[in-house]
């Protein structure tokens, strides 16, 4: 394996780490957000007792204190740079209106439980919707399907986000989620429109089969609604979030295949609810294969299941080009909470849960979701901080995902780029000009000579508010014949370690974290990590797919923190440490 790395000067002052300015490119700047968020507006987060609303949730992003359900106040250090806040567009508003003495919807059989001063009770909720029964009689649920509540629940949740959007300092998109659950197999989307006005949401009312989502996007389009949806918690669907057919059972199609990338350029792959990326039993030579995994409670015989998790669903799409000359799968990656308080719960040792009432403290966190996670962000690089900037580096999928930290990634790849570094003056401007950025794709017709392979310049930057960086690496998939593989490289680390020439494997950068005080230092692993990688066994006539994964050094666990602070053991079975990272979209390559 060759890899080059280049001479850093980094200034680190006040804890503030000061670089190049060249590093980070001329005309597109690094801007991290959250597209997955929860207020009062959504059934589930009202009943969970959280009362914020979107113009709360958007003030928090923003800087501003938020008060959770349970009476702690958070605040965010840094503010974020976008929002999307993305209630339910099943029965939007609805049970809000149900504390509403004034309001038809206060009449309502279910109103007794929703507002019932018991959390216990109005837990009892849920599966009273499922079931659509109530003590034993039929419960008439369409009646919560109020058009005119969806309609003005919908006109203020517009307002809001045309109210906090602020070109060049903060970017606010108008969004919903479309919460499909099929047999219990999680077909959830978020739908993020570009501009300024949009439609009623099409939701689960309308049909729980996504494609018929994908196929009303394209009429509003049609209509001139810009709009596209980002899937999540793929590790809940019981295989059915990247299957191999159409949701009938058939056959993909072309059509299918440019309908659903058209619709759905981006995966949320990290979440409260667990990190998609692979699984142990996927993945068995990836030594950090087994991040953040959220056991399926609901299929554990599918847990490991290749339609759950991105990596495999990548390998599929290569496979599927292979055979019948479509991939529905090539979509970049971000990362989101999906918190139900309004509330961005990012900060390990800040960590809110993300029930509202259900998990908003150590204790309940702790007898409850141990395996939730502290996670995550969305991350672009884009021209400005601007809706159009913004979507269309979504659209392009110059994404990357990150589990928290504000990890800043830049991954390139071309036939022509042995001499680029990007830790040079003109690197990034050099790199776009030969090759192409993540989200990109490389053709075949582009190979320089019967021997020649890509090459890829990688660099990442730390947050200065989270660890210093173990390594980066880039994650590989190919196919031969309709058979995929994958492997795993270390591209460039800190320090002087050497890789196993037995193994193949890098040892681990150490661990630097105090159980008993939950601190730790910085005195291992790298601010920063510069590096060029050629791809050693890369064969022309194979379609392949590489994507970045850059590790930091381990820190503190929430779990160990809330553990720390009830004064008790920690949850055996749980890290009490973890190495937070980032994920950027795949660069592919096209034999054809």
């Amino acid at each position: 394996m060759k890899f080059i790395l280049a001479s850093i000067l980094i200034l680190i002052s006040g804890g503030n780490v000061l670089a190049a300015e060249s590093t980070m490119g001329a005309d597109r700047v690094p801007l991290f957000g959250e597209t997955h968020i929860h207020t009062a507006y959504s059934l589930d987060a009202y009943m969970f007792s959280t009362r914020a609303n979107p113009d709360e949730a958007y003030e928090f992003a923003k800087g501003k204190p938020l008060k959770h359900p349970l009476g702690k106040t958070y605040q965010l250090k840094r503010p974020l740079d976008f929002m999307a806040v993305t209630d339910h567009g099943f029965f939007m508003g609805s049970i809000a209106k149900m504390s509403d003495p004034n309001h038809r919807l206060s009449q309502h059989p279910l109103a007794k439980i929703v507002n019932s001063p018991d959390q216990s009770v109005r837990d009892t909720g849920f599966p009273i919707l499922r079931s659509g029964q109530l003590d034993g009689k039929p419960l008439n649920i369409s009646t919560l399907a109020d058009p005119e509540v969806q309609r003005e629940t919908w006109d203020e949740t517009i307002a809001a986000a045309n109210r906090h959007n602020d070109p060049g300092t903060f970017t606010a998109f108008i969004a919903y989620e479309y919460s499909s659950i099929p047999q219990r197999n999680n077909q959830h989307r978020n739908v993020i429109f570009k501009g300024s006005s949009a439609p009623l949401p099409f939701s689960r009312s309308d049909s729980e089969n996504p494609e018929d989502l994908w196929v009303w996007m394209d009429k509003i389009r049609a209509d001139g609604y810009e709009a596209l949806a980002i899937p999540h918690n793929s590790n809940q669907s019981n295989g059915t979030k990247f299957e191999r057919v159409m949701r009938n059972g058939s056959p993909m199609t072309q059509e299918y295949a440019a309908r659903r990338i058209r619709n759905e350029p981006l995966v949320e792959v990290t979440q409260v609810k667990g990190t998609s990326e692979t699984h142990p039993m996927l993945s068995p030579n990836d030594e950090f294969a087994d991040f953040e995994l959220w056991a399926n409670a609901s299929r554990p015989d599918k847990a490991a299941d290749p339609g759950n998790f991105v990596r495999s669903a990548y390998r599929t799409g290569l496979e599927l080009q292979d055979n019948s000359g479509l991939n529905p799968y090539r979509f970049g990656l971000i990362g989101s909470t999906d918190s139900h308080t309004g509330i961005v719960p990012v900060i390990e040792s800040e960590y809110s849960g993300k029930l509202g009432a259900l998990d908003g403290t150590p204790a309940k966190r702790l007898q409850g979701q141990k395996t939730w996670s502290a996670s995550g962000l969305a991350a672009v690089w884009a021209q400005e901080n601007t809706r159009d900037s913004i979507y269309e580096a979504f659209r392009r999928k110059e994404t990357w995902a990150t589990t928290g930290p504000r990890i800043k990634v830049r991954f390139f790849g071309g036939f022509d780029m042995k001499e680029v570094s990007l830790g040079e003056e003109g690197g990034v401007d050099a790199a776009y000009a030969s090759g192409v950025s993540m989200g990109g794709e490389l053709k075949a017709s582009d190979v320089n000579g019967a021997n020649g392979a890509p090459t890829f310049a990688v660099w990442a930057i730390k947050d200065p508010e989270s660890g210093h960086l173990d390594r980066i690496q880039i994650v590989k998939g190919w196919s031969v014949g309709g058979k995929s593989q994958e492997k795993v490289y270390d591209v460039v680390w800190s320090g002087d370690r050497k890789v196993d020439a037995a193994t193949g494997q890098l040892p681990a950068v150490g661990n630097t974290v105090n159980l008993e005080t939950l601190e730790y230092t910085n005195s291992i692993g790298a601010v920063e990590l510069i590096g060029t990688w050629t791809d050693p066994d890369f064969g022309p006539k194979h379609n392949a797919f590489y994507y970045v994964r850059v590790l930091e050094i381990p820190t503190p666990r929430w779990s160990a923190f809330d553990a720390k602070a009830l004064g008790v053991s920690h949850p055996e079975g749980l890290p009490k440490t973890i190495q937070e990272r980032a994920f950027t979209s795949p660069i592919w390559y096209d034999s054809i």
